[in-house]
């Protein structure tokens, strides 16, 4: 049980700030029009949320250990569906930044990324208050 909440701290500490510090500095290199720091932020962003899915497991599987019906506890399935909720957002801004290395990469000056800009912004604040609630959620109750 130890290793199993020891792999699930770890991959939170090492997969969820990563993506999130990549996340919100995204905006800003695409004001500053930094293609090659953008898609460097891409990939570390689908590397890192890809490797958040071990927060998820390792939770699950801690949960099943632990027995006692702690699954079914009110906190632990909000935090559950929120962190899918922050899966799909997570996708949603993989898609954002593809778009704005698109853009920014193209001859053309008509598309300057600012909306995938707006987005990825208005997702990632979103993204860092989930991440933030499903940590007092697993934390605080009982």
């Amino acid at each position: 049980m130890s290793l199993l909440l020891w792999l699930h701290v770890g991959f939170a500490i090492f997969t969820i700030g990563p993506v999130t510090a990549a996340t919100m500095a995204a905006p800003r290199v695409i004001r500053n029009k930094n293609v090659p720091a953008l898609q460097f932020i891409q990939r570390l962003t689908r590397i890192y949320s890809i490797g958040a899915i071990g927060v998820f497991v390792f939770g699950l599987a801690l949960g099943i250990v632990m027995g006692g019906g702690v699954l079914g506890k009110w906190y632990m399935s909000a935090s559950m569906t929120l962190f899918i909720v922050g899966a799909v957002l997570l996708v949603l801004i993989d898609r954002d930044l593809r778009a704005a290395v698109r853009a920014l990469s193209s001859e053309s000056t008509d598309d300057d990324a600012q909306v995938q800009n707006g987005r990825i912004a208005a997702i990632s604040g979103l993204l860092s208050v989930i991440w933030l609630v499903i940590l007092f959620l697993m934390i605080v109750p009982e």
